[in-house]
């Protein structure tokens, strides 16, 4: 699953990606910098606690994904 958001600090979006057939879990941040993850536990958890709704064009967009993204927090898994 590929999640791309418009952030308000860069013209080119914020790209969320979790590929569990292929073991990737990354992100690419506002400032073009991306971020390796092991887990999607590791990613969902870095994503709630380093981005806010605010700092994106489409919040609903930003919120959906959260939503989503909720089941891979550790506290939810089985």
């Amino acid at each position: 699953m590929e999640f791309s958001l418009k952030c308000k600090e860069s013209v080119f979006p914020c790209e969320v990606v979790i590929d569990e057939d292929n073991g990737r879990y990354m992100l690419r941040k506002a400032d073009s910098s991306g971020e390796f993850f092991n887990t999607p536990q590791e990613l969902a958890t870095w994503i709630f606690r380093n981005w806010h709704s605010d700092d994106f064009h489409e919040q609903d967009s930003f919120n959906r994904m959260l939503n989503i993204l909720e089941k891979y927090l550790p506290m939810n898994s089985s």
